[in-house]
């Protein structure tokens, strides 16, 4: 692999730490989530950011305050704790006791939701008048609120409910089958599904996912936290195995009846990406086929449930992934918004409602990321996108009828807006290697920008070490693969330092961007403390770089990521500072296959693995995913094969480690026994560790004892 030569050193940024006494180095307790001290070494950001109508709140003390627009001006306090429990009339006993609870706000209507485990409440600011009270218990989920209507939508077990301002419940579907779920995510929150609920622009109507998982396999899992373990089926539909069937129902308010979208046959597709045109008479739905290479956008009537259109068709052939609904102009209902990877690169392209394209809005070889919304009068769209660097993430407006462009974010780094309620401000927050965290305040209109909060770096009173961002060619001599490297605390360049590869890999993921410390986590600053390499590279099938970038690896997941990370690695072992003969690596979830990838097909190179909820072979895997990347085990077998993990445990010569949790639903246990299972045959001899109790991650302090576990691995077998 050609490596020493492809490294770019023009791009390399160094993050050097001013030196500090440091008497006691920082512990997994202050580095980890649900560490005794994490918070303490957090950078200090506004709380509760939201906007109330046009202006900028936050939450400080018992108090809820409006961000000034102008500099010179102090934060008025918009509402406080007490007047918030003097207004609700609340029993002393019952009085809110943080203004934490102040859910959202809502400009148009003066009105804040304030939600408690037991009741939620609707104040109206202006007049002090509670306008609604609704009764909120542990069993519901999913919860959805209608400001128009003043109406929460919520499931309850595999069921859907509303209850009005007056807390009248009335139960919108009634399914005694507990294998038909209504209401709730469905496709396992593929396609960029996130809620099962949509509530009509007026909030006349809400349109709701009806999954039937009847024809679905039961998986057991086990309950071990009984007198007597518990089964507990989940509905895991495998690759190459029979999937659910998913629907769309449109309930009424006014007449309290449910009509569901005709949307035919094969029932075995994806409903992703729902949209309400802007009348509320509509439904746009993008369908996706069970083979995921073709996208259907079709509109429905909402009255009906009849197909009215079907707008267009896009087809490629390793896969389609559409993640954004239409989005309808501001000022022109006929037209609307629709991205798509079509050219390469995820754009935005301009359709009228016959489904005709209009024209392309944004072009070039770099990713939109996503949608933000319109300016005040609707001329101009602002996005996200990585136009200035695939490690950076800026904020951008573009006129849709001229098509001049604006740059709104102000400073380099990894920017996140979120725009007010008439369009005229945005709020960015972000951070870049050597900023912890600010948010600034910018006029879409002037593109004029005031900071409203800069975070101090909670690590100013210690030493760090070094961090550096840079990149190598990958081995086709072209593409650039991005790596951040963390030198051991101390760093004396005539050591010998053992090296941990940190790795995920997967589709959806990015690791390394010119974000806060280059994203480093915390256990890798806790390995370099203790005096480790710890290294993570971006290899190709990960995200924001473009189609081929990301699907070069489909039908072969494992294999074109292996090659990547080995290139990382092959520029580890050029260092002078690096000891060849102590290289490990640790991943979670496909970070967890591809550590098994690397200590399979690179024994000789890597000593000691640690590998978290693995997945083991992707014939165990869910569809959805599964399906998109690898096709079906029928259509793929040499792909499963040559990527199955399980098919490659006698290859294993060094000390690897599985942990998994006994109830992931995600990546279940399955993976790692029959991993263990292949070993067994083969005389290989893995470690195994089981988190009782917990999914496809361990959380809480738990979390912390996770970490403990793997460092004690590394320090046993490699340090």
């Amino acid at each position: 692999m050609r490596i020493i030569n492809s490294i770019i050193f023009a791009l390399s940024i160094i993050l050097p730490m001013k030196s500090y006494s440091q008497d006691i180095p920082l512990s997994l307790e202050d580095l980890i989530p649900g560490g005794k001290s994490f918070y303490k070494y957090r950078a200090e950001m506004p709380r509760q950011l939201n906007w109330y109508g046009d202006q900028l709140t936050y939450a400080k003390g018992d108090s809820i305050f409006v961000v000034p627009q102008k500099t010179n001006q102090k934060p008025q306090a918009l509402i406080t704790l007490e007047i918030i429990n003097q207004k609700l009339g609340l029993e002393k006993s019952a009085e809110l006791k943080s203004i934490g609870y102040v859910a959202s706000l809502y400009g148009k209507s003066n009105e804040i939701l304030i939600s408690t485990a037991s009741n939620s409440y609707l104040l109206n600011i202006l007049t002090g008048e509670t306008t609604g009270k609704y009764a909120i218990t542990k069993e519901m989920q999913n919860k959805d609120f209608s400001i128009e209507k003043r109406i929460f939508a919520y499931t309850k077990d595999n069921n859907l409910y509303i209850q009005t301002k007056e807390g009248r419940e009335l139960p919108i579907t009634k399914e005694t089958d507990k294998a038909i779920v209504n209401g709730q995510s469905a496709h396992r929150n593929e396609f960029g599904i996130h809620k099962g609920t949509f509530w009509s622009p007026k909030g006349n109507a809400l349109a709701f996912y009806r999954m039937d998982q009847t024809m679905v396999t039961d998986y057991p899992l086990v309950d071990i936290s009984t007198r007597v373990a518990e089964l507990k089926d989940l509905k895991y539909p495998m690759a190459g195995m029979k999937s659910h069937q998913v629907t769309l129902g449109v309930y009424d308010l006014k007449t309290e009846k449910t009509v569901y979208l005709k949307t035919g046959t094969p029932k075995e597709k994806y409903l992703t990406n729902i949209t309400w045109s802007p009348d509320g008479k509509s439904i746009y739905i993008a369908e996706i086929n069970r083979g995921q290479d073709t996208c259907i956008l079709k509109s429905y009537d909402a009255l009906t449930g009849n197909l009215k259109s079907t707008l267009f068709t896009e087809i490629h052939p390793k896969y389609v992934e559409p993640e954004n609904p239409v989005i309808f102009l501001k000022n022109d209902s006929d037209k609307f918004v629709w991205a798509s990877k079509r050219d390469g690169f995820n754009h935005l392209y301009l359709y009228n409602t016959s489904g005709t394209l209009i024209k392309q809005i944004t072009s070039g070889k770099w990713d939109v990321i996503s949608i933000i919304g319109f300016d005040e009068k609707g001329d101009n769209l602002i996005y996200s996108s990585t136009e200035a660097s695939p490690i950076e993430k800026h904020i951008y407006k573009i006129n849709l009828k001229n098509g001049e462009k604006e740059q709104l974010s102000k400073e380099e780094g990894v920017h996140s807006a979120t725009l007010s309620e008439s369009g005229k401000y945005i709020y960015d927050i972000y951070t870049s290697q050597n900023n912890a965290g600010k948010v600034a305040l910018t006029e879409t209109g002037n593109n004029k920008t005031s900071i409203f909060h800069e975070a101090k770096n909670p690590y100013r009173n210690m030493q760090l070490p070094e961090i550096t961002l840079s990149s190598l060619k990958a081995n086709d001599g072209k593409t650039d693969l991005y790596y951040r490297l963390v030198k051991p605390l101390n760093f004396d360049p005539q050591k010998k330092y053992p090296v941990i590869v940190y790795v995920y890999g997967g589709p959806h993921s990015q690791l390394v961007d010119n974000s806060w410390l280059g994203q480093a986590r915390g256990w890798d600053i806790y390995m370099a403390e203790k005096g480790y390499v710890v290294f993570t590279i971006d290899n190709r099938g990960t995200s924001n770089r473009g189609n081929d970038f990301e699907n070069i690896t489909h039908r072969q997941l494992g294999i074109i990521e292996t090659e990547d990370q080995m290139t990382g690695v092959d520029f580890l072992k050029s260092q002078p500072y690096v000891d060849t003969e102590r290289i490990g690596v640790h991943g979670w979830s496909y970070g967890g296959f591809m550590t098994l990838n690397l200590m399979l097909r690179h024994p000789e190179t890597f000593k000691v693995g640690v590998a978290g909820g693995p997945v083991t072979d992707w014939k165990y895997y869910e569809i959805m995913y599964g399906e998109r990347y690898m096709d079906s085990p029928k259509e793929n077998p040499e792909g499963y094969k040559n990527s199955s993990m399980v098919e490659k445990a006698g290859d294993l010569k060094g000390r690897l480690m599985l942990i998994h949790g006994d109830e992931d639903p995600v990546v279940v246990m399955q993976h790692s026994m029959q991993f263990l299972k292949s070993s067994i045959k083969n005389r290989t001899h893995p470690d195994f560790f089981v988190y009782p109790g917990h999914e496809h991650n361990m959380m809480g302090v738990d979390r912390v004892h996770l970490h403990e576990h793997i460092t004690r691995y590394f320090d046993d077998f490699l340090k």
